[in-house]
């Protein structure tokens, strides 16, 4: 049996960081959506850790996610 995905939302941590592919494990976009959205300011903006990391806190998207739900 193969293991699991590391971006599954049961191990996707609430504080601290996500790497984009957990982003996109909990968020049903494309990677170019993410960015999109980024730019246009209606996801959360990363966190560059250094020149070749880039990072979103968790509860940043969290909370934008539990946002999501009201809109039609």
């Amino acid at each position: 049996m193969a293991p699991a995905p590391s971006s599954t939302p049961a191990q996707t941590p609430v504080a601290g960081f996500l790497r984009q592919p957990q982003v996109l494990g909990l968020v049903p976009i494309s990677k170019s959506t993410l960015w999109r959205r980024v730019q246009a300011g209606t996801f959360p903006l990363p966190v560059k850790l250094s020149e070749r990391v880039t990072v979103w806190r968790a509860v940043d998207v969290h909370h934008w996610i539990g946002e999501q739900g009201g809109q039609p």
